[in-house]
């Protein structure tokens, strides 16, 4: 059977990528959310896409201690109140134009609670069901120079930072292991500029650690 099959060409190529709220710690020792849904993990490392103009990038270069707190579906609506939100002063002009506004308060604008971290001085966001404490590694010198002459021509800085200490919420963890559940675990997805949910499981890769009940699967 023939497949039609056609060339598109989206703006955007967020084809499925987990949402986080990345905390950061503001000059005046209060905590920056920012809503991203650049990032992935590869061991222990975090890879993060951060433009240069926000108030996440000003924060790193002062403290470089973050929080990857992930959101779950049903929270969406608490990601959306921030994303037209900055916590920079003084908001760049193509933000204003697409209606951004300055915000000191990104945990009260969202409804969320700030949790002291153990390994950061940046805040954990309560609600969020996992939150991954990390501190950026940062370049330095001439390769501090470079990064920037690069983002500075796609718009936007690629960042790794290493995991310290990752924290869950004691339901979607499987009882007595060091595993989450991800039949109880529904993370935020941002797919094409929509905010999406997963499905149930559909079956275990042949290196995971713990089986998927059977009930959790569909036929």
């Amino acid at each position: 059977m023939t497949i039609p099959i056609r060339t598109i060409h989206p703006s955007v190529l967020y084809f499925g990528q987990p949402v986080a709220l990345l905390s950061t710690l503001n000059p005046d020792g209060s905590s920056n959310l920012s809503p991203i849904s650049s990032c992935w993990a590869l061991g222990r490392r975090l890879v993060l896409g951060l433009g240069l103009d926000g108030q996440a990038w000003a924060n790193l270069q002062r403290d470089p201690g973050l929080v990857l707190n992930l959101p779950e579906a049903a929270q969406w609506r608490a990601v959306e109140k921030l994303g037209r939100l900055t916590g920079v002063a003084e908001v760049p002009a193509h933000k204003a134009a697409t209606g951004y506004q300055h915000c000191a308060d990104k945990f009260a604008a969202a409804g969320l609670q700030p949790l002291a971290s153990e390994q950061v001085r940046a805040a954990r966001v309560r609600e969020c069901p996992a939150q991954l404490q990390a501190r950026a590694l940062l370049p330095e010198g001439q390769a501090l120079e470079l990064a920037l002459q690069q983002a500075r021509q796609r718009g936007f800085l690629i960042l790794e930072a290493e995991v310290l200490q990752v924290h869950a919420h004691e339901r979607i963890c499987l009882p007595g292991s060091e595993h989450i559940d991800t039949a109880a675990w529904q993370p935020l997805l941002y797919v094409f500029r929509h905010y999406c949910s997963t499905s149930a499981p559909l079956g275990a890769n042949f290196r995971a650690e713990t089986p998927i009940p059977q009930e959790a699967c569909p036929a």
